[in-house]
Formats: structure tokens, sequence, C-alpha cells
């Protein structure tokens, strides 16, 4: 007898622009680093009836802009990469140990910032340490971007101040 293996559709944009209008229709779900999905698969709890829009192509969503005020962080900044920041380093210790303490180095050179932060786990790793340095979230879709404090994203177990289409672009946090 054959093992039932289901079928995921995912798309791959080239721009925001073209995920964004993609996230807008119902049923699509982004897909950041895409380890919190990956279990839910194995355990066969992933939705098969979602289209999954990747975003790993973005590179509006990447890397960290160091400024004279804030540091800006794109969401799909992994947590390898945080890790690997002298300044995160020095100025956001709690945030840098909570990196290097997020699973195995494999999974912290594929998870990503955005996605720890957008499960809406009580278990992730970043989002406690986030709201000890006041972090502020920038989160975009068609309409445009907005500025939110992180501690009055999470409304409750998986649950996000977020509107329909809209997706974290970038992780602020305001230098001292």
């Amino acid at each position: 007898m054959k093992a039932y293996i289901p079928a995921y559709n995912v798309i791959a944009p080239k721009t925001l622009k073209d995920a964004l209008k993609n996230l807008d229709k119902e049923n699509m779900v982004p897909l950041a680093g895409g380890t919190d999905l990956m279990v839910l698969m194995e355990a066969g709890k992933l939705p098969e009836n979602k289209t999954y829009v990747s975003l790993h192509a973005l590179k509006e969503l990447r890397g960290i802009k160091v400024e004279k005020e804030e540091i800006k962080i794109g969401a799909l900044t992994t947590f390898g990469e945080l890790r690997d920041n002298e300044v995160l380093k020095k100025e956001f210790p709690l945030f840098m140990e909570a990196a290097r303490l997020l699973g195995s180095i494999a999974i912290q050179n594929r998870a990503t910032l955005g996605g720890n932060i957008a499960n809406a786990s009580p278990a992730a790793d970043s989002p406690p340490a986030l709201l000890v340095y006041d972090a502020k979230l920038e989160l975009v879709s068609l309409e445009g971007s907005r500025i939110i404090a992180l501690k009055d994203f999470f409304l409750d177990y998986k649950k996000l101040f977020l509107d329909e289409g809209e997706i974290i672009k970038t992780i602020i946090l305001q230098r001292t």
C-alpha cells in the first residue's frame, strides 16, 4: 500500500508587489523560511486547500540596515545573519542570546525573524527579547504600509493584528 503524500501549491513571485497581489487573494498563505510549516506538514496538519506564496526571493524583505537612531531588520533575515551582526550583539544582547539559542545552526540559517514573529507561538524565541527592546514592525500590503508596536501585534494565541493581505516587512529597533 502506497502512503498518501499530499500535494501543496506553492508560487514564488519575483517582486514584493507581485507577492502582495497574490496574498490579497483568498486561501493564500505567506511562506518565509518554512521551518514551522515543515513541522506542520510532517505531522499531517498543514492545510491542503491553501496556496503558499514563497517570499524567499524578495530582496526588499532582507538585510540589516544600521541607521543613526534605529536598526531595521528585514523580515526574511535569518537567525544566522542576525547572529553574525556585531552592532546587534553590542546593543541588543538579550535579542542576540535568543537568536543564538534558536534551534540548531541549520535551523538558524533557514528560519526568518519575520516568520518567527508571524507564527504567533507562545514558544517563539525572538518576541520576548524584542518586546523588552520595544520593537516595532513595519507591515505592508497593497494599500501601503504602517508601523505598529510589537506589543500591540499579538492579540491572542496564534492571532495577530494583521490585515488580510498584509505581511511583516521590517522589524525596527530603536538605538539608545
